[in-house]
């Protein structure tokens, strides 16, 4: 995503999908490869990724955890600054309240970003918010200082 003032444009969103039941090396490994090429394609300023907040399934929330840091990884290998943001930030960020529904986050992922309709994965539409969010903060801090 490109922010310029208050203008933003979508340059590529999609989804990293591995073998559901492969191995979690290998998975991690195509995690890990499929980040780098996005970074040397496009260059990015920043990363920022959304913090991990699970409730219950410790199994979920550990196989995302280690995805997770393999992004984090690659951010720092190729010397990216890394934001780290909340659900609650994400959904204030774009909504203007922090307990807004998936399809709030969505409608407004489509509305600022003018896209045609929603991304279709979830994750994706995740992502994409996590950007704004930053763009927005990022935007905010240099007036405030």
């Amino acid at each position: 995503m490109n922010a310029t003032g208050s203008k933003f444009e979508l340059v590529d969103c999609g989804c990293i999908e591995t073998e559901v039941n492969g191995q979690i090396e290998k998975r991690l490994l195509v995690i890990y490869s499929e980040v780098e090429k996005i970074i040397k394609k496009h260059k990015p300023e920043v990363l920022s990724i959304e913090d991990l907040f699970f409730g219950a399934n410790s199994k979920t929330a550990f196989a995302v955890g280690q995805a997770r840091g393999v992004v984090l990884l690659q951010g720092a290998k190729h010397k990216l600054p890394i934001f780290v943001y909340n659900p609650m930030e994400v959904k204030l960020a774009l909504t203007g309240y922090g307990k807004a529904e998936k399809n709030q986050v969505a409608q407004m992922v489509k509305a600022v970003l003018k896209l045609e309709k929603p991304p279709k994965l979830d994750d994706t539409t995740d992502a994409l918010a996590i950007a704004l969010t930053h763009a927005f903060s990022s935007k905010f801090s240099k007036l405030t200082k």
